[in-house]
């Protein structure tokens, strides 16, 4: 079975499992025992080699995928839903330099994904910016005074990260020291489309009238508030690059609610000016993109400038590398439902992703966070099977 992936030359395995003659995959599985709580043991890194996440990313020969799970730090792990038991309020946890970086490391510790993502919200800059928000059980985000027009878009002020949210730069400075280089670290933001949907809009929404209403029937004002975000969200991205964090993934999580002519008004432009602006400080920061649905999206966002494009579980993997091209590097996609399956099920995924993939410039992740409820035996096998493999 060869990817379509080598048409664009790269290197694809090709993946065959057992079978009761003895044949064996190509992949050689490293003998690995793991159940929850219990280390994902492999061969140390030394502090002084380059994370295997980096070194995909810039195209170099890495031996596996380096795998890491978007939300994998969060409510289907048990040691987080007893940290919650004593810290109800999610801005607590994620505005606490202490707990940001305990549930940071609660993957880590028992995984060892070869990402460490901050735990944070692609939220949380706004009070930085004269917009008060909260989240809320059960509810989600909730903007107290939306953005409508002209004069409350001129209230928002830039966003300044070294007195807004220094335990931001605090939290992923002790990342750094934790993990050392034997993984990477990495920060996130929210893109100016998505941010500007949900100040827009109130919170979350399902038709996105609000926003659209906005862009469609008063299109300077809209212009206005992507400009402020574009700028906040590159000094964002750079102040976290100082302080720990060795990539940083943009989540744009609405603008696949924009048809193409529409992307290519409201978030593109904005997404340019983010990688632009942080090439020009830190050339060699990855930045990586996501966005849910954005299959009919992915040729321009490879046009945005970003070092990898994250893929959603819709997209077919070797697809995705074709109309993105070889130079772009690629994440995910196996969809977070898999992991609710028998765990023979999960590693025929996993096989048939990599196999996809191919072995330049993938990352394994899935093609959107873990779902509430996951067993966490599940993601435990998830990680085993992934550091398992080899090209």
């Amino acid at each position: 079975m060869a990817s379509a992936c080598s048409t664009l030359g790269v290197n694809s395995p090709r993946i065959m499992p057992r079978s009761s003659s003895g044949s064996q995959s190509r992949f050689k599985p490293l003998q690995v025992h793991c159940t929850v709580g219990e280390l994902v043991k492999e061969p140390q890194a030394t502090s002084t080699d380059e994370p295997l996440l980096l070194k995909a990313v810039h195209g170099e020969k890495v031996e596996r995928p380096p795998v890491w799970l978007m939300r994998q730090a969060g409510r289907y792990m048990q040691s987080y839903r007893t940290l919650c038991e004593k810290h109800s309020s999610f801005r607590e946890r994620s505005e606490n330099v202490d707990l940001v970086v305990e549930i940071s490391l609660q993957p880590w510790k028992v995984f060892k994904p070869d990402g460490v993502i901050l735990f944070s919200d692609i939220l949380t800059p706004l009070t930085g910016m004269n917009i008060p928000f909260d989240i809320i059980k059960g509810k989600g985000p909730i903007i107290h005074n939306p953005l409508r027009s002209a004069a409350d878009v001129n209230e928002v002020t830039s966003f300044v990260p070294e007195e807004s949210v220094p335990y931001v730069g605090e939290a992923l400075r002790i990342l750094r020291d934790e993990v050392k280089n034997e993984s990477a670290v990495l920060g996130f933001v929210g893109a100016p489309f998505t941010l500007a949907s949900y100040v827009v809009e109130g919170g979350s929404s399902k038709h996105f009238s609000k926003i659209k209403n906005l862009a469609f029937s008063q299109p300077k004002v809209l212009h206005a508030l992507l400009a402020k975000f574009a700028d906040s969200m590159a000094r964002y991205v750079q102040y976290q690059a100082d302080h720990g964090a060795q990539a940083v993934q943009i989540f744009d999580s609405w603008a696949t609610e924009l048809s193409p002519v529409d992307f290519e008004e409201f978030s593109l432009p904005y997404l340019k000016h983010i990688v632009d602006r942080v090439r020009e400080t830190h050339p060699n920061l990855p930045l990586i993109l996501y966005a849910s649905g954005s299959g009919g999206l992915l040729e321009r966002f490879g046009q945005t400038g970003v070092d990898v494009v994250s893929l959603d579980w819709t997209v077919d993997m070797a697809e995705g590398r074709r109309r993105l091209g070889a130079d772009v590097a690629v994440q995910g996609n196996v969809d977070p439902g898999v992991l609710f399956g028998s765990k023979d099920f999960i590693t025929a995924r996993i096989h048939d992703t990599v196999a996809k993939a191919g072995s330049h410039k993938h990352i394994l992740n899935l093609g959107h966070g873990i779902v509430l409820g996951t067993p966490e035996e599940n993601v435990a096998h998830f990680f085993e099977v992934a550091k398992g493999l080899r090209y």
